[in-house]
């Protein structure tokens, strides 16, 4: 006898067309802006499927039913579910809508199976309304929703932990911490190393993601951090994350990218002013960059930067877990190829010339074809360059250090 089991099914009404729902689940791109945080799949009869979350959670399959704009089925395999499963996707035309008619089929009806049908149920049913915000008007409610810190994250290892004396090599690093948020509010601050929310251990950035899933702006947590070989705990008042308007057309979003790369050129060249040759090749300490080194490190940062936006745009992004870090191999090889602080500079600021391009060039359809797409170039144009800033403070101590 075979044992029983059950399907969840879901319903939601969306305005946008059967072809634009049906490649929405389909395209590695379109899948994450909407549903999961790493997408592979081949779209097309016994072709494979597979996504990932940074909760730590993937599930793979293949296509066994794909009837364009119509229907589309594929196996699930999910990471310690107790056993595979099947998802149907069936559309129906209603007028200017569709009507998207969502089977998870096949799951167990006994103890085993509980927390994977709770899990299942709520996951189904906000990642179906984020479907339709991302293709009726554009924002990602897991961004809108997510409530920030107001920290950027640093690398962290045994050799950076020694160096700070703290006496573990897990957690995250603070790198900064904006004075207009939660965390400076709490008394966090740079080199800090946040391990634990609320009891969940921080081992990286997955884990934090996880740790805040479901929280909102306004909500209170516990962090335990290390700051030096001390552990501290402290409430936090989870800040709420501002939303920008959207741009209207191409070429207002091109005025904000071209206004965003001139400001950053015109900083870089106050911050190098009258810096000699010399003292952009000094290295503050042993292990850390010069300036050379953080100038290719930038470089590095805009090339990678244009790469993601063209393949966003071909519909194949890069898995989150590909970048390859600091290279000192890279960074080598660049300030090798640029070897002067003027060859250095130049190039960067070529490359912040021809990422506005890079926006002024896209395509005018776009804000409308792809309007979840779009949200998340607006979005990201709209939000201050953290990383650059970080940068040029960390050349102004390089500076400084050169100096003395």
């Amino acid at each position: 006898m075979f044992p029983e089991t059950q399907n969840l099914e879901f319903n939601q009404i969306i305005q946008a067309s059967p072809a634009q729902i049906f490649y929405a689940f389909t395209n590695a791109t379109a899948l994450k802006e909407w549903l999961c945080d790493v997408a592979t799949l081949a779209p097309r009869l016994a072709g494979r499927i597979y996504l990932a979350w940074n909760s730590g959670f993937y599930t793979a399959g293949e296509f066994i039913e794909y009837e364009p704009d119509q229907k589309l089925s594929f196996t699930w395999n999910g990471r310690n579910e107790p056993g595979p499963t099947q998802v149907e996707v069936t559309l129906t035309p209603q007028g200017n809508s569709t009507q998207v008619s969502l089977l998870h089929k096949g799951l167990g009806m006994d103890a085993a199976w509980a927390n994977m049908v709770k899990e299942t149920r709520q996951g189904w049913t906000e990642s179906l309304e984020n479907l339709a915000s991302v293709l009726e008007k554009g924002p990602d409610l897991r961004i809108v929703q997510r409530p920030m810190l107001g920290i950027t994250v640093g690398d962290f290892d045994k050799t950076q932990a020694d160096h700070l004396g703290i006496p573990v090599s897990e957690g995250i690093r603070l790198d900064s911490v904006l004075d207009t948020m939660g965390a400076h509010a709490a008394g966090l601050r740079k080199d800090d190393v946040v391990v634990g929310v609320d009891g969940m251990a921080i081992t990286d950035f997955a884990s934090l993601a996880s740790a805040l899933n479901g929280r909102r702006g306004g909500d209170t947590v516990t962090v335990d951090f290390y700051r030096g070989p001390e552990k501290k705990t402290v409430l936090m008042e989870l800040s709420k994350r501002p939303v920008p308007t959207t741009a209207a057309s191409v070429a207002e979003l091109a005025g904000m990218a071209q206004e965003r790369f001139h400001k950053l050129q015109a900083q870089l060249d106050e911050v190098l002013e009258g810096v000699s040759e010399a003292e952009a090749e000094h290295n503050p300490a042993k292990g850390e960059w010069s300036v050379n080194d953080i100038l290719a490190h930038l470089i590095h940062g805009e090339r990678d930067g244009q790469k993601y936006v063209t393949e966003i745009l071909g519909g194949q992004a890069s898995w989150s877990d590909d970048y390859a870090g600091n290279l000192p191999t890279r960074t080598k090889a660049t300030v090798s190829a640029f070897p002067t602080l003027k060859e250095l500079r130049d190039e960067l600021g070529r490359l912040y010339n021809e990422s506005a391009a890079l926006y002024e060039c896209l395509p005018p359809e776009l804000p409308q074809q792809r309007k979840g797409t779009w949200w998340g170039f607006c979005y990201f144009m709209a939000e201050p360059p953290y990383h650059e800033f970080e940068h040029f403070e960390q050349i102004r101590l390089a500076i400084q250090a050169a100096r003395h």
